[in-house]
């Protein structure tokens, strides 16, 4: 990704088959890592606009808390033709680096200490590996407590 080499960030692309479903799943078993570390990127509706939220896929997101991160009274999952249209990339491919539009974006902070993540590099089947505080200062977002188990 363009991103990733203009900002010189060290990351590797790892490729994989994504299944038809639980394209974070498929990603830990392929690419055996633990699936703390794999990252879903969800987009949410705050009433103002879209955000993207980076969760682990052994968790879930906790709209309640996204909210509070993202200062506002209460988000929705958006509607995916909406997150097609803002980040250029499929569902199940949303990649929180290089998107169309960029959207604010919170990263989980049980991610924040880790020394690497892996987030979709914008379609299935396609991770990056980088670390979690580049992956922060690449998309300007903030770590808070958004995951509810």
């Amino acid at each position: 990704m363009r991103v990733l080499l203009d900002a010189a960030v060290p990351h590797q692309l790892h490729r994989f088959d994504p299944g038809r479903d639980h394209f974070g799943d498929h990603a830990a078993a392929a690419l055996d890592v633990p699936p703390e570390l794999i990252l879903k990127t969800l987009v949410v509706d705050t009433g103002r606009g879209l955000a993207v939220c980076c969760v682990p896929v052994s968790g879930r997101l906790s709209l309640k808390k996204a909210a509070a991160a993202l200062e506002v009274r209460s988000v929705t999952m958006a509607d995916p033709a909406k997150a097609r249209r803002a980040t250029g990339y499929v569902p199940g491919g949303i990649s929180p680096l290089g998107q169309k539009t960029a959207l604010r974006t919170v990263i989980d902070a049980g991610v924040e200490k880790q020394p690497v993540v892996y987030v979709s590099g914008g379609r299935r089947g396609l991770d990056i590996a980088l670390p979690p505080l580049q992956l922060a200062r690449l998309t300007s977002a903030q770590f808070s407590d958004i995951s509810s188990g």
